[in-house]
């Protein structure tokens, strides 16, 4: 079981940045990466789809003999974490948890904000999390449902991007936020955009790098660890239209991107 794979999915590309930190984390691991790519965008949809949606990839990724599940989508993090964790046999680790673990260890006592899908944003999940830990935390969030297909098309330096950003994070500037926690996986391939937008001084929160550490200790936990001479595989999945996926994702994990599989769900 220890050189068995870790499954990770997301709606699409953006899981590729946990992905790449977990490469960098865990280098002797394996994983399985299953991206939604037919059903992109999951941030509009109802709790009870996206919950249905995630049900039928961990199904599919607990077929593949995977030995833990992240759930690298926030909005799946979000409404269907719980119920994810509930039909697993292996250990199920979100990424909602260790991003606002980051967020109130940066801030410097201002506002956090937390930008998201709009699914993400409407549940609360976040802020509830801050609140978990920081209950005088001042808390404020946008819904930023446009990112995604920028993403997805790739345009991460678009002048149409740079747009809609700062229409989007207008209210957060305002505010005086000084940290912001990128609640989309996909929203971290528009870092230097963001950056830019929002000034150097506020401090832009991953959760991709926390999620890794994560899993480290819960693999650590429960001995699961694969050797230091295990030969680490990594296949990538799609349910569509994986030529898009190769051209865009292949920029965030390099080389180890060089195949994908097609797998229809639903």
């Amino acid at each position: 079981m220890n050189d068995a794979p870790i499954g990770i999915f997301d709606s699409g590309i953006g899981g590729l940045t946990v992905t790449h930190s977990l490469f960098e984390c865990l280098p002797h691991e394996s994983t399985i990466y299953f991206g939604d790519t037919a059903r992109v965008p999951y941030g509009p949809k109802s709790p009870a789809t996206v919950r249905r949606y995630s049900l039928e990839i961990l199904e599919w990724l607990l077929s593949q003999r995977i030995k833990a599940v992240v759930v690298a989508c926030n909005t799946s993090s979000a409404h269907a974490i719980e119920t994810l964790q509930d039909h697993s046999d292996v250990p199920v680790i979100g990424v909602i948890e260790p991003g606002a673990r980051a967020a109130v260890a940066a801030t410097q006592g201002g506002p956090i904000g937390v930008i998201g899908t709009a699914g993400t944003i409407a549940s609360g999940a976040y802020q509830r999390a801050i609140h978990d830990l920081s209950p005088a935390t001042h808390v404020e969030q946008v819904s930023c449902p446009l990112f995604v297909p920028l993403v997805e098309e790739g345009w991460f330096e678009h002048p149409a991007s740079e747009l809609i950003a700062r229409e989007y994070l207008d209210p957060l500037v305002a505010a005086g936020t000084d940290t912001l926690v990128l609640g989309c996986t996909h929203y971290p391939l528009l870092k230097p955009l963001l950056a830019r937008v929002l000034g150097e001084q506020v401090v832009l929160i991953d959760s991709a790098d926390e999620t890794a550490l994560a899993v480290r200790r819960v693999l650590s936990s429960l001995d699961l660890e694969a050797g230091p001479d295990n030969p680490a595989n990594h296949r990538f999945a799609v349910s569509d239209d994986q030529q898009r996926f190769l051209d865009v994702g292949s920029r965030f994990v390099g080389e180890r991107l060089s195949h994908v599989e097609v797998v229809p769900l639903g």
